[in-house]
């Protein structure tokens, strides 16, 4: 199993699907950070999966989170787990 940092580089390939809403304003623990880095808006935590391609080239199917905001964008999007089996 490939363990993957939080901080490591990635790029969603195509689109992010089955998107859903985890937490919302003061349910988000990191909603001072959030304020303080990127400004004051209705964020929102979020959930979806997702090719991504990897630092090393690899292409897998993903369950990535994000912190999303409107006015202001996807922001701290990392990867939580892999959905498909590496071969």
């Amino acid at each position: 199993m490939i363990r993957l940092s939080s901080m490591a580089s990635f790029e969603v390939v195509g689109g992010v699907s089955a998107v859903e809403v985890i937490a919302v304003g003061n349910a988000i623990h990191d909603i001072a950070r959030l304020h303080e880095a990127y400004g004051a808006g209705r964020w929102r935590k979020l959930k979806g999966t997702a090719l991504v391609r990897l630092a090393n080239g690899h292409v897998r199917q993903a369950e990535i989170h994000w912190y999303e905001a409107h006015g202001i964008g996807k922001r701290r999007m990392k990867i939580k787990h892999f959905l498909d089996e590496l071969l």
